[in-house]
């Protein structure tokens, strides 16, 4: 019986040692066998894709100075028009009496005039009724003058040669002054923009100048030559974002309003970034990505969050998220998370 009681410790004794073995070995075997590479950095200058459609500089909402009913209409949606020639007029009947009405007042205060003067030669008017009958004249030729105006501006002409693109009213209606009847594309300086918002990062890359390369759908085995011209210096309210506008080369091609057209744009400013090799990248998701980076200590790791600017070949172009980073994980990644540990068997 003594030498069970006695068995039995030693039993225990094996038993625990051979269960601290396993314990440590379990804690060895966590460790998981990772390589590192080194990063590189550069500057590069970065290509942005934005869309739009095609526009002339010369569009307009043509529309009367004064108000009246629509007494006829010229043209209709898609017409070419040139320069000078007549869209649409309003009824003049109440516009033409203005104008004769505005005229006899003339006449009147030319007699009272010459009434006047004649009065002021007999001593019988003073000067100041002299002076005031002149005034009122004055008064009586602008008023005639300002429904001339009018009566010239009942009328819509073209500006210049360009495209109906919106008849917006017909004959007979009301129209308000200042009320768009057309809204007009005009053609002739062949000068055809894109416009599009941009991100407020893109903006602070974007210069006047910088180059742009342009492909339409309806040319679709041909590049445009492209330039920007205008960069909007507060964001739009409801978007967010920043308008540009490039101006595009036709190169001997017919445009018109309304393209779809792709826009690269290449800024002339550069940013630094980190290049590191494709397989460090984890849970890429479209720009954004996580890098593992080893600590000082040597056996755990930091999950870095990463914006990714393009893929070259077997390199990622990363502009933040590793800006003190000498090297990175390359091998052993798809088993790491950010509470791992590693053992690094492998360096360059």
């Amino acid at each position: 019986m003594k030498r069970i009681f006695l068995l039995i410790p030693i039993a225990a004794i094996v038993l625990s040692a051979c269960n601290g073995g396993s314990e440590a070995a379990s804690i060895t075997d966590e460790a998981i066998a990772v390589k590192l590479q080194p990063v590189t950095t550069t500057r590069y200058a970065p290509v942005l894709k934005y869309s739009g459609a095609m526009a002339s500089t010369a569009e307009a909402r043509l529309s009367f100075k004064i108000g009246g009913i629509i007494s006829k209409i010229y043209v209709k949606e898609g017409d070419h028009v040139v320069k000078g020639q007549l869209l649409a007029t309003l009824d003049l009947t109440e516009i033409n009496a203005q104008v004769q009405q505005a005229a006899q007042g003339v006449e009147k205060v030319q007699r009272d005039v010459n009434r006047v003067k004649n009065l002021y030669s007999d001593t019988v008017a003073t000067l100041e009724q002299l002076q005031n009958a002149n005034t009122q004249l004055q008064v009586a030729e602008e008023n005639l003058r300002i429904a001339r105006f009018n009566q010239q501006y009942a009328q819509i002409r073209a500006t210049e040669s360009g495209i109906i693109l919106k008849k917006m009213m017909n004959e007979g209606e009301l129209a308000n002054p200042g009320s768009p009847v057309f809204e007009f594309n005009g053609t002739a300086g062949n000068d055809w923009v894109i416009r599009f918002g941009v991100s407020d990062k893109d903006w602070a890359v974007l210069k006047k100048g910088d180059k742009a390369s342009v492909e339409i759908d309806a040319y679709p085995n041909r590049t445009f030559t492209g330039i920007v011209t205008e960069i909007a210096q507060g964001a739009d309210i409801a978007s967010g974002t920043y308008e540009i506008e490039v101006k595009v080369l036709p190169g001997g091609a017919r445009f018109a309003a309304g393209l779809f057209a792709t826009v690269r744009l290449q800024p002339a400013a550069e940013q630094t970034v980190t290049l590191v090799p494709v397989e460090a990248i984890a849970e890429a998701n479209n720009k954004t990505g996580y890098v593992y980076t080893v600590n000082a200590d040597g056996k755990s790791v930091t999950k870095n969050l990463v914006t990714i600017a393009f893929l070259e070949n077997n390199k990622a172009a990363i502009v933040s998220g590793l800006d003190s980073a000498k090297e990175v994980i390359t091998e052993g990644v798809g088993y790491l998370t950010d509470k791992s540990l590693v053992k690094v068997i492998s360096r360059p």
